[in-house]
Order: C-alpha cells, then structure tokens, then sequence
C-alpha cells in the first residue's frame, strides 16, 4: 500500500484489533453512558505508538505512514466510534499536521509529547458564525512588538475538554495565521462540554482566548500563510476519518450477520427470510464498496495532498453507507435494536455525526462537482 511491507500492515492490524478488544470494548458502553473519555487508555495508545504513527522516531514517533493510520482509525473505531474520533482529532488533524508544518522547536517541544500521549491535542478551527465557510472566522491574532495577541473562540471542538495542545487558525493582517496555543496560556479558557446524541466519550467543546500573548515560536507555518497549512492537512484528515465511519459500519454489519444466524421466527433463523438476505446483501456492498474506495482514495490522496475530489468523495460515500448499515442492522435487531442493553443503537448514533462532522456531506458534494468540473476543464478525469 505505502512504504512499508504488506505483512507490517498485517501485523499492526493484528496489535490495534487485540488492543481494542481488550482494552477499548470493556469501556465502550461506560463511554457512552457516562460521555466518560478514557485519559489513561489513550496515553496507553500513546506509549503502543499510535498515536504518532506518522511522525519519525527522531520527533518520538513511529516512523510509519497514512496506511497504518488508517488500519489504527478503522481498529478503533469498530470497537468504539468515539475513541476512533478522539484518535483522528488528535494524530492527524493536530499531531501530524503540526509535525508537517512546524518549526523544529514546536517538533521538539510539542510533537514529542503529542506522540507520546503526554499531551492530548485538538483542532481549533470551527466558530459559532463559521462552520462550513472556515475562512470567514472571526478569531484574530494582531502583532504588537515581537508577539501576537489572540482573541476569539472555537466550538465544536473535538477533544476540547481534555486538550493541552490547540492547533488554532486566525485572521492576520492579510490573511490567516495559523498558531499553536496550550490550555495553560494566559487568557485560554473553556467552555462548556457539550452533551451530545453520539459520538459520546469524545468530548466536544468550546475554547475561548482573551488577549493570549505569543511569540513567533508559536507560529505554525508561516505569517498569514495559514490556509495552506489548513488546506495541507485537509484533505489527508477526509480520507483518514473516512476510516472513522468504515470502523463503525464493520462493526454493526457483522452484529447484524451474527444475529441473523442467532434469531429464530417461525421456526428457522431470520437470515433465511429474503427480506433479511436483502439486507445483508445490500449492508456488505456498500461497506466493501466504500472501504475499497477510501483505500484506492487514501492512495491518491498521499500522492497527491491536495486531491480534494478523491478525498471528499471516499468519506461522503463512507459516511452515507455507514448510515445506511447502521440503521439497517437496527431494523435486523428489531426492538432489541432499539434498546440502550444492546450496542446496534449506539452504532446508529454514531453513525449519524459523520455526514455532519469534519465538513457537512452537503460541503463534501459541492467539492466533489467543483474539483469534478475543474478536472474536466482539464481534460477530464
């Protein structure tokens, strides 16, 4: 797939789908419940070196590439979509995105200790008045002397309630600047953590700066070229959470085979209805289908960082299936489907934040038909 050998790939899927089955499904529910976010169990992932997958060792990473990224967001997210979020927040929205674009004091100083577990990182970038027109935000950063002073707030902000580190976006004086602020800055604060339908156990959040001062260390990049660095990592963070949506739809596809062969109505299991056979036809197309997709995509995409089409268009088409699995193998389950006792539910829950979160499905298809014409104005595809 990438650099590294195909029994490497193998082998790391093997090490994530014990890890997750040990460690991750005894939490799952008592996440969920409880919108409890596992501190401990995620430095653990840290010190298994999951966390900074992409990062070399020299900056206290593994040494790997966007494949085994992909293969750790999928294992993770088939036991819990939450930590699956939480995971693609943290090592490529944040980590590897500061790790691409930052000095090599942020390197040392901060990327080691992301790597490690040490520090949990998040994005700053949505705000209350922008959401899907990112680049209208309103946070700026003016320069006086040799630092920067920061006012603003971000919402939606995965991670937010636990985060030490920020990777946060603000407007400059011509143009957008992009900064890496820590929640013991002077002037940072936090909102409230949401209560959210899915997805519980990531935590989601608001931050807010008051007058926070900063030096050019903490420049991400460079001085108002701040939408390249944010359109950089885009495009790599579609196709990895992409995987977010795979990871959850394989997990209620094969609940729902299992309680096919299980459950009994009129004296034979239910897989032998045509209805059901349906069903389970359909639910596996669509997941082998969209899986494929967002590998051959992920591929194009690592060749090429600023190949929106591919990227946007593998996890609209993850994200919808996923949807579509999730609610009908609660249709399998029946009641019990739609009992908190059983996991179906929640998986359905889940699923729905993924046509919303990382770009709206509706954001996702006016990219794909724009970077779709721009191509055929091109020559075509």
């Amino acid at each position: 797939m990438g650099e590294f050998l195909e029994e490497e790939y193998d082998i790391l899927r093997e090490s994530v789908k014990s890890f997750s089955e040990k460690e991750i499904m005894p939490l799952a529910k008592k996440m969920d419940i409880d919108d409890y976010f596992p501190v401990e169990l995620f430095k653990k992932m840290g010190s298994l070196g999951y966390l900074g997958i992409t990062v070399p060792e020299k900056y206290g990473g593994s040494g790997s590439d966007y494949f085994a990224q992909a293969i750790i967001e999928e294992e993770i997210s088939y036991a819990s979509g939450s930590l699956g979020l939480s995971y693609g927040a943290h090592s490529n929205l944040c980590l590897d995105n500061l790790y691409r674009n930052g000095s090599e004091y942020i390197k040392n100083n901060y990327v080691k200790k992301l790597c490690s577990g040490e520090f949990i990182g998040s994005l700053g970038m949505t705000e209350p008045s922008s959401g899907s027109d990112a680049l209208s935000m309103k946070t700026n950063a003016v320069k006086l002397d040799n630092n920067y002073i920061i006012n603003g707030n971000k919402t939606f902000i995965t991670n937010a309630p636990y985060a030490n580190v920020f990777l946060t976006y603000a407007k400059t004086d011509n143009g957008i600047t992009t900064f890496l602020i820590e929640s013991n800055d002077n002037g940072f604060s936090r909102g409230k953590k949401f209560d959210k339908l899915g997805m519980r156990g990531s935590p989601t959040g608001e931050i807010y700066f008051n007058n926070i001062k900063l030096d050019k260390n903490r420049i991400v990049g460079s001085y108002n070229d701040g939408k390249n660095v944010l359109l950089s990592g885009l495009n790599m963070e579609r196709a990895i959470l992409a995987f977010n949506s795979i990871g959850i739809a394989r997990r209620a596809l094969d609940l729902a085979v299992n309680y096919s062969i299980e459950r009994k109505q009129f004296n034979k299991p239910i897989h032998e209805f045509e209805l059901i056979q349906e069903k389970l036809a359909y639910m596996y197309t669509k997941f082998e289908s969209s899986r494929l997709f967002a590998m051959e995509a992920l591929k194009r995409v690592n060749n090429n960082k600023m190949d929106a089409l591919d990227a946007a268009s593998s996890i609209l088409y993850a994200s919808e299936s996923c949807e579509y699995i999730a609610r009908e193998a609660l249709q399998i389950f029946g009641g019990y489907g739609y009992i908190k006792d059983f996991e179906i539910e929640r998986l359905f829950r889940d699923s729905l934040l993924l046509t919303i979160g990382a770009g709206t499905n509706e954001i996702r298809k006016k990219v794909i038909s724009e970077s779709l014409i721009k191509k055929y104005k091109n020559g075509g595809l």
